[in-house]
C-alpha cells in the first residue's frame, strides 16, 4: 500500500498540470480566432487603414510628392500586415480577458481585486499612448523631417519602411505610458515604497531621456515627446501608489 503511495501523489500532481495546459490551450485558441476574425474583417479595407495611417505624413509631404513602393510585392503584402498588426491591436482587451480568466482562478480574493482594474488601466493608457503617437508625434515629427530636407531633395518615403517607422513609435508609446501600471505594483507588491521612488526621481528623468533616444528616431522631438510623458506619468503614477501602500506589521 506504501508503495502505491507515492505513483498515486504523482499522479494527482499531474492531473492538475495537464487541466492547466489544457485550459491554456483553450484560451489561446480563442484569441487567435478572434485575432483571426477581425483581420478577416479588416483585410477588404486595408488600403484605407494604411491611407489613414500615413495621413500624418501627407500632410507635410511637398506638392505633387508621393510615397513608393521599392518592392515588388510591396503594395500588396504591407497594407496586410497593418491590418494584422491593426487586428492584434483591437483584440488587446479580448487578450487581456482571457489573461485574467486563466490566472484568477490562482489568485487571492484582495489580488483579485487589484489585477481586473490594472488590466483595465493597463489597456486604456497603451491606446492612450498610441493616439497620443498618432495626432501629437506624428505631425511635429513629420512636419520637422519633411522641412529639413536639404534644397533639390524629393522626400518620397517607401511604405513598408514607414509602416516599420510608425509601429515602433507606436509600440513604444504604447509601452511607455504603462510607467503608472509599473509604479503602482511595484508599491503594492511591496517591493519599494513612494518615498524611495520619490528619491530616484533624477534616474528616472534621466532614463526616460535614454529610453527615448533608444526607442525614437534619432531626432530630438520624438525623444523629447516620449521622455517628457514618461517622467509625467512616472510623477502621476508616484500620486496614486500612495493609495495602495502596504502597511507595516509589527
Amino acid at each position: 500500500m506504501t508503495q502505491n503511495e507515492p505513483e498515486l501523489e504523482s499522479a494527482s500532481d499531474e492531473q492538475p498540470f495537464i487541466s492547466h495546459l489544457i485550459e491554456l490551450r483553450k484560451r489561446l485558441l480563442r484569441v487567435v480566432l478572434f485575432v483571426l476574425v477581425v483581420f478577416l474583417c479588416a483585410a477588404p479595407y486595408a488600403n484605407e487603414i494604411y491611407t489613414f495611417l500615413s495621413g500624418p505624413l501627407l500632410q507635410h509631404m511637398p506638392e505633387n510628392s508621393t510615397m513608393i513602393a521599392t518592392d515588388v510585392a510591396s503594395p500588396f503584402f504591407t497594407p496586410f500586415k497593418l491590418a494584422l498588426v491593426a487586428s492584434i491591436f483591437f483584440s488587446v482587451p479580448v487578450i487581456l480577458y482571457h489573461f485574467w480568466a486563466f490566472v484568477a482562478p490562482g489568485l487571492y480574493s484582495h489580488e483579485k481585486k487589484m489585477i481586473l482594474p490594472l488590466l483595465m488601466a493597463s489597456t486604456l493608457l497603451f491606446y492612450l499612448g498610441v493616439a497620443f503617437a498618432y495626432f501629437v508625434v506624428f505631425p511635429l515629427v513629420f512636419g520637422f523631417l519633411t522641412a529639413a530636407a536639404p534644397e533639390g531633395v524629393a522626400v518620397m518615403t517607401d511604405i513598408a519602411k514607414y509602416l516599420d517607422f510608425v509601429l515602433t513609435l507606436f509600440f513604444a508609446f504604447g509601452l511607455s505610458f504603462e510607467v503608472p501600471i509599473i509604479t503602482v505594483v511595484l508599491v503594492w507588491t511591496g517591493m519599494t515604497t513612494p518615498q524611495n521612488l520619490a528619491e530616484k526621481r533624477p534616474y528616472v528623468i534621466v532614463g526616460a531621456f535614454i529610453v527615448g533616444m533608444f526607442l525614437t528616431p534619432p531626432d530630438a522631438i520624438s525623444q523629447t515627446l516620449l521622455a517628457v510623458p514618461i517622467w509625467i506619468l512616472f510623477e502621476s503614477g508616484l500620486l496614486c501608489s500612495r493609495l495602495f501602500v502596504r502597511p507595516v506589521k509589527d
